[in-house]
């Protein structure tokens, strides 16, 4: 039996998120359609709406509805601390730290020379731009530990230290509440060598 065209469509669609290959598609969209077909047409609204009205921010390029984010029109934040992150999950993530309270630039994605991704691609140009625009102190590298993310991390310091800006990276080391016997070596290698004064 041939699955009618519009839950192939559908199959397909499905396949386009990160990490659901054809079977988990091929479920879901069989799950939407027997068990919850109200919770289909949300999902369906929710994508069209958020296609057409969600798009970059004009100062730290995250997703917002507006011109301008709220995060970037918040006179609370700091205008002189900037910190570089791959995703808007990532700004996410560092918002419900509470520790930070600076403005942000969000690349959406990574230097990756092997997929095609160069400084364009991450929108260095606008970086740059924002980061040398006579406010900015300190730009935090808040990139991921990857070896794209350092490699980008190492790019984007180079070319704002070059502007005489001061750049500061992330500290690395072993996680709240790990134990040693369980994390990698290379984390503690890394913490170890990030070592501070105690």
């Amino acid at each position: 039996m041939k699955a009618p065209s519009s839950v192939e469509r559908l199959t397909e669609a499905l396949r386009r998120l990160p990490g659901v290959g054809p079977k988990s598609a091929q479920r879901m969209a069989y799950h939407l359609l027997q068990h919850d077909r109200e919770g289909a047409g949300q999902l369906g609204q929710a994508l069209l709406q958020a296609v057409e009205r969600v798009h970059h921010c004009a100062r730290c390029n995250t997703f917002t509805e507006h011109e301008v984010c709220e995060t970037c029109l918040d006179p609370e934040r700091d205008n002189a601390l900037l910190c570089v992150v791959e995703t808007p999950g990532d700004q996410l993530m560092i918002e419900q730290t509470l520790t930070y309270k600076g403005l942000y630039f969000v690349l959406m994605g990574h230097l990756s020379p092997l997929d095609n991704i160069g400084p364009k691609d991450i929108h260095l140009d606008k970086l740059i731009a924002r980061a040398t625009d006579g406010v900015v102190a300190e730009v935090v590298l808040a990139t991921n530990f990857t070896n794209e993310g350092e490699a980008t991390a190492h790019y984007i310091c180079e070319n704002l230290k070059a502007r005489g800006l001061k750049v500061s990276r992330l500290a690395r080391g072993v996680p709240v509440g790990g134990e040693l016997e369980y994390v990698d070596a290379g984390t503690i290698a890394r913490a170890m060598l990030d070592r501070r004064s105690a």
